[in-house]
């Protein structure tokens, strides 16, 4: 509110929405038991002290006092509107304004669109539309959380009441799809006043090709099995396998999705592609076959149980090659010791059988066979 001042004499704007209630105050600093008064912009009078000439049952009286007329107007129309005053029977007399402003709030915002659904980068156009308002309203647009800015009309129609148009224009991705686009309100005389409708975008497919089997290498002889994932907006009508530069081959098993090509060799190897199709376009998706020989490992593991089987053979090796150094020592010093008895018993035996005799007696004849020397 805007506070007017004349010498001892004061009142408020006041700014009020359509059907509520307004009050006029009409205030007195040091009154000298001088008559208040309340006036309509037509300066008819609404209330002489606490006397309300006007028949309009509509004004009643809220204070009256030496210092204050304090007056209520219910159910506010647009009629009402203008410039009131305050007076007060000096001499000479003075006078205070107070302009009582009508809202006028607009009705619920009329939200339309170009076309319901529409095609990725291509452009849309949106309208909202807030009608019937005072003063005119502003109308702001927002993308889920984002901002964005229309281009926005006023109108005024013959009853001073105010038509706010804004169009946005906004040129759609697959990511819009679902979004929510709002237009916003703002009017003195109205909160949170807004639309919302949520974007429907078509786009081409998306496309990627799975390896459901085997889990590792493509080696000679086994099964290969890809399964073509396609999503799109609307759903991909039409999903369909290729070989690049070549023709599959002839027992290729091909069922909707999915590829299955048995006993896999060489001659296969290749770039086969899958192709997605809807009213939108067209997409695909490469996968790069390459077979492998039948005894093709997977790299580093098979390297490690070379190592652990070739330490367990060397131990084994080491192990055999100990034993029979063991035994042939042990033969061998058997062996000594036999020819060393046979030699004492031949030294004084005529024959082979002496010798033998000799030799089992052995001790005897050692000292028998002692020899001195001087």
């Amino acid at each position: 509110r805007n506070k007017i001042e004349g010498q001892n004499l004061g009142t408020d704007n006041v700014s009020v929405i359509e059907g509520e209630m307004a009050t006029i105050s009409c205030r007195v600093k040091n009154n000298d038991d001088s008559v208040i008064q309340l006036l309509n912009p037509n300066r008819q009078t609404i209330y002489f002290r606490d006397v309300r000439p006007l028949k309009d049952s509509r004004f009643q009286l809220v204070n009256f006092s030496d210092n204050e007329l304090r007056v209520s107007l219910s159910n506010v129309s647009l009629s009402d509107e203008g410039r009131y005053v305050c007076q007060l029977y000096t001499d000479p007399p003075q006078e205070a304004y107070a302009d009582i402003t009508v809202l006028v709030p607009p009705g619920s915002p009329i939200m339309d669109s170009q076309e319901d659904v529409v095609s990725e980068g291509n452009e849309t156009e949106l309208t909202c539309t807030a009608m019937g308002s005072k003063p005119a309203a502003s109308i702001r647009w927002m993308k889920g959380e984002q901002e964005l800015t229309g281009k926005m009309t006023v109108d005024e129609t013959y009853d001073g009441m105010f038509t706010v148009t804004s169009r946005l224009r906004l040129t759609v991705s697959k990511e819009d799809d679902g979004a929510p686009v709002s237009c916003i309100i703002d009017h003195p005389a109205v909160k949170d006043l807004r639309a919302q409708r949520y974007l429907e975008v078509l786009y081409q497919p998306e496309v990627k090709i799975v390896q459901a089997f085997p889990e590792g290498l493509t080696r000679e002889g086994e099964n290969l099995e890809l399964t073509c994932i396609a999503k799109g907006k609307p759903q991909p009508h039409q999903i369909s396998w290729l070989r690049v530069d070549d023709d599959v081959p002839s027992h290729t098993v091909i069922t909707g999705s999915d590829l299955f090509i048995e006993n896999l060799n060489k001659s296969y190897n290749g770039t086969y592609r899958c192709v997605a199709s809807n009213a939108v376009g067209e997409a695909y998706d490469d996968y790069i076959l390459f077979v492998y020989d039948s005894r093709a490992g997977d790299g580093a593991p098979q390297k490690i149980d070379h190592a652990v089987i070739g330490g367990v053979v060397a131990v084994v090796m080491f192990a055999i090659l100990c034993a029979l150094i063991v035994l042939g020592r042990y033969f061998a010093r058997h062996k000594g010791t036999y020819f060393t008895h046979e030699a004492k018993g031949a030294d004084d035996a005529a024959d082979a059988d002496t010798a033998i005799i000799n030799a089992e007696g052995g001790h005897n004849n050692t000292e028998e066979k002692k020899e001195y020397y001087i």
